[in-house]
């Protein structure tokens, strides 16, 4: 199956580079085109609901932050344009589901690390979006393996 449309979910860490870069090289090999979504999640989300404060201006600066991020890897990277960057505010399983839907993407790409421990019971972003995907899924590893060489 060739694939037509790819939609790269990213967290913005340091490990985004390596996703996009994968992502990159299939995307120039299956000449496709490519959509960047990066998900800011509600903190109250993060802090479970129970934070009693205002947490608006936090969020505010988070996404304005992300925005920001997005942006600067938009010009780092070829396949990339501002207009094919998204930064959605949300659970991120159900706002990259519903933008694979919107951009009929039939690629998802998002990076995973190794999981232990508490981590491994609680599932992680990249376990997650395989629960319904409306697409294909291509997790790229990102655990470190220079000790394996």
């Amino acid at each position: 199956m060739a694939y037509s449309h790819l939609l790269i979910a990213i967290d913005l860490t340091e490990d985004c580079h390596r996703v996009l870069d994968r992502a990159q090289k299939l995307c120039q090999a299956l000449s496709c085109q490519a959509t960047l979504v990066h998900v800011v999640e509600p903190l109250t989300m993060a802090f479970g609901g129970d934070v009693p404060m205002d947490l608006s201006l936090l969020q505010q600066q988070q996404t304005e932050q992300a925005q920001s991020k997005l942006n600067h890897l938009a010009e780092q990277h070829a396949l990339l344009k501002e207009n094919n960057c998204h930064l959605r505010y949300g659970q991120p399983r159900q706002e990259i589901h519903l933008l694979a839907k919107e951009h009929n993407c039939d690629l998802i790409i998002v990076g995973s690390h190794g999981r232990h421990g508490l981590a491994l019971l609680l599932g992680s972003t990249s376990k997650d979006l395989l629960s319904n995907a409306p697409c294909d899924i291509l997790a790229i590893d990102l655990q470190d393996h220079a000790t394996d060489q």
